[in-house]
């Protein structure tokens, strides 16, 4: 699968899953693929929630994996990291 359908593909899911965090007072941001790996910034209530490891590992992560083959890991990147 080419970089850019690997991109759409993620897109699509993310934008499944944003009515959930947006109902919880939170978001996420698509920031970059690469390499197998998803780089997202969680938005608004998901950066301080105590569910947050459990919402991008068991939720987000979980679900990409398992969508799109080529995607290996789902990380969170943080302002400071930018």
């Amino acid at each position: 699968m080419e970089d850019l359908q690997i991109v759409e593909e993620i897109k699509k899911i993310l934008n499944k899953i944003r009515p959930y965090l947006n109902s919880e007072g939170g978001d996420l941001e698509f920031l970059e693929y690469k390499d197998g790996i998803v780089y997202i910034k969680m938005l608004g209530a998901c950066v301080d929630c105590g569910s947050l490891d459990s919402t991008l590992k068991d939720g987000i992560e979980a679900l990409l994996v398992e969508n799109v083959p080529d995607v290996i890991e789902v990380r969170n990147v943080l302002d400071s990291e930018l």
